[in-house]
């Protein structure tokens, strides 16, 4: 998918400038299992690369891309099912000629709901069924296919000669462009095979598309073409009436059966895209459920399911025909499609090192044929081809506006944070320390978040350990148990810090004692072996990012403090949070007011707080008021 892409170009290009400054490389990224390794670079690949690192501006227009390309699936997750159901309830019409329109859009509408109802149950009590499902479904249009090339047109494979394609447009002109509009929809389904990577691998598919689905749809496709050559009066329902009269009863409760699966395909899509998203700081936050224990690509988010839903329903009985819905349906696919071809090709020249005789090929062959197609279905806008862009555009608003709020915070917190000498004297002022670890929340990377003086100034005392939290996302689909945790200490007693780090497939969690458990005994390592890992309190630490000896020392035993350590995990842990407001000034311009206090502010309202999204318990939360104004 689009931001797996940015993710990858994240792990090779440090985009710190972009609006997610606290997704930013540190020293310690390359040691991770699953972060990609650096090749060395060619002329142009290291000036494109050093293009994305020192441009501001490219790093927004790419963010802009990405966060586009990902509001097209989202789309595209709506137009599936209500296009793939439709068509297949339709089929009804052929058999009963009394059944209206609107009861063909009522029955739709109604297996719409249900399979939409049934998302929070997840796939694993019915998945079994997809693959028989889907393997009948291929061999059955390929019989039938088969069946349709012998009786009424056996030369109908003379369509994979190149020279039909010459000959099509010198026939056609203007018109053949215009029906490639209309031939797109052949070959919808392939922008969002990624999603089927959260429940197969990459040799599946590939198998799977070249010895079954790809020869399936050829023998359908041509069958097809073959039956309309001797009944070109059936073009509007060629599936259809191309069926043997025999089967037409079994094809319609396969074919219903398969455009459930799918539509199950691009829902699972949408929700893998919205977690990735909100991982990297581009959503607001939304509850994720995950419904497989041994898949992890099985999940399931209530919000996005039941927005989804609306909107697919709204498609459904605003078109009420799978026909227009289809013009709707080119535009989303297309541009799914092309962006993901940019991005490709960007991964090709700074990731995968490629030569640039080998990139130029496929950005022409591709991005000539997607531009060609694109064209030809943007012509198709007036007829309901506007859709996506306007949901596109509503999502693309949302993550644009979180993503910018959340940057405009991170901008403040960093100008607010306090130096090491504030730390020594926020705690040189408390008198009572409170038995037990308090983990104080925090975005940033380096340096002291400014609630720990607001903490400090209106509670009057501090737990006898204190460890600044930092919850990261790292552009990798995983960060590995032994991997997860950097700690040091910043100097006063009983005082840490702590970055967590997690993959767009991990799913962050501080529910129960383990993790309390993981993080006091990587300090109490950190502690034996004096060695240290990377330190994050402030900017002033040496080249190599290792604590230095001198900020490392205190004037009583490793023993001591570890014993300190174990008597404060036994006591229990409280998670400390600011519940930050952000607010425009008088001098901030009529742009960033409305950005900053209307869209974000709203968005903020009524997302899911950082700690319901790690599983805090209740009882061990403490929120902390603060007025950011910028």
């Amino acid at each position: 998918g689009t931001f797996a892409l940015y993710s990858l170009l994240c792990q090779h290009v440090n985009l710190g400038q972009n609006a997610s400054k606290q997704f930013q490389r540190i020293e310690s990224d390359s040691n991770l299992r699953f972060f990609g390794k650096q090749n060395y670079l060619g002329n142009l690949n290291s000036k494109t690369k050093e293009l994305l690192e020192k441009s501001a501006i490219a790093q927004r227009i790419l963010l802009i891309v990405v966060m586009f390309g990902t509001c097209m699936v989202i789309g595209d997750g709506a137009l599936t099912p209500a296009i793939s159901v439709l068509s297949a309830v339709q089929g009804i019409q052929e058999e009963n000629s009394k059944m209206t329109q609107s009861a063909v859009v009522g029955v739709s509408a109604a297996i719409l709901i249900l399979l939409f109802l049934v998302q929070r149950f997840g796939t694993g009590k019915v998945s079994f069924l997809f693959s028989p499902v889907t393997i009948i479904w291929f061999l059955a249009n390929a019989i039938i296919g088969v069946y349709n090339i012998i009786k009424y047109y056996p030369a109908a494979f003379k369509a994979v000669n190149p020279y039909y394609i010459v000959l099509f447009f010198e026939k056609n002109g203007k018109h053949g462009w215009r029906l490639l509009g209309g031939a797109i929809l052949a070959i919808t389904g392939s922008e969002a095979m990624f999603a089927d990577l959260g429940h197969f691998n990459k040799g599946a598919i590939q198998i799977a598309f070249s010895f079954l689905v790809y020869p399936a749809l050829m023998l359908t496709y041509t069958g097809q073409a073959a039956y309309l050559i001797k009944n070109p009066e059936d073009i509007s329902r060629a599936f259809y009436k191309s069926l043997p009269e025999s089967v037409y009863w079994p094809m319609f409760v396969v074919a219903t059966l398969a455009a459930i699966v799918a539509s199950q395909a691009l829902i699972s899509a949408t929700y893998s895209i919205i977690k990735q998203s909100t991982a990297l700081g581009c959503f607001p936050r939304v509850k994720i459920v995950q419904t497989s224990q041994k898949n992890e690509g099985r999940i399931y988010s209530p919000e996005i399911n039941y927005v989804v839903m609306v909107m697919c329903l709204a498609v459904l009985l605003g078109f009420r025909d799978a026909a227009a819905i289809g013009n709707a349906y080119g535009v989303a696919v297309m541009g799914v499609m092309l962006i993901t071809t940019c991005l490709v090709t960007l991964v090709m020249i700074v990731v995968w090192n490629l030569h640039i005789l080998l990139i130029l090929p496929f950005f022409i062959i591709f991005g000539l044929i997607e531009v060609v197609y694109l064209s030809a279905v943007l012509n198709k806008v007036p007829q309901g081809g506007w859709v996506p862009f306007v949901i596109s555009g509503l999502f693309l608003t949302i993550m644009f506006s979180w993503n910018y709020g959340r940057s405009k915070k991170y901008e403040y917190t960093m100008e607010k944070k306090l130096s090491p000498e504030d730390l020594h004297g926020l705690v040189a002022s408390v008198n009572c320390r409170v038995p037990g670890v308090c983990f104080l929340c925090s975005d940033l990377l380096y340096g002291l978040p400014p609630i720990l003086r607001h903490y400090v100034n209106n509670v009057g005392s501090l737990h006898e350990i204190i460890i600044i939290l930092t919850i990261r996302m790292v552009p990798v689909k995983s960060v590995l148990l032994e991997e997860r945790f950097l700690v040091g200490r910043l100097g006063p007693k009983g005082i840490y810090r702590c970055l967590a780090q997690y993959g767009y497939r991990d799913v962050p969690s501080v529910e129960g004692n383990e993790f309390l458990n993981q993080v006091i005994e990587n300090i109490k390592d950190y502690i034996k072996t004096r060695e240290g890992q990377y330190f994050l309190g402030n900017q002033g630490m040496d080249d190599s990012g290792i604590l230095p000896n001198s900020v490392a020392e205190n004037n009583f035993s490793a023993y001591e403090e570890v014993q300190q350590l174990e008597s404060a995990k036994n006591v229990g842990a409280v998670f400390v949070l600011g519940k930050t407001t952000l607010k425009t000034s008088s001098r901030t311009g009529a742009f960033e007011g409305f950005m900053v206090d209307k869209l974000y502010g709203f968005l903020q309202n009524n997302s899911r707080s950082a700690m319901s999204a790690l599983h805090v318990p209740p009882a061990q939360l403490l929120q902390v008021g603060m007025l950011y104004e910028i």
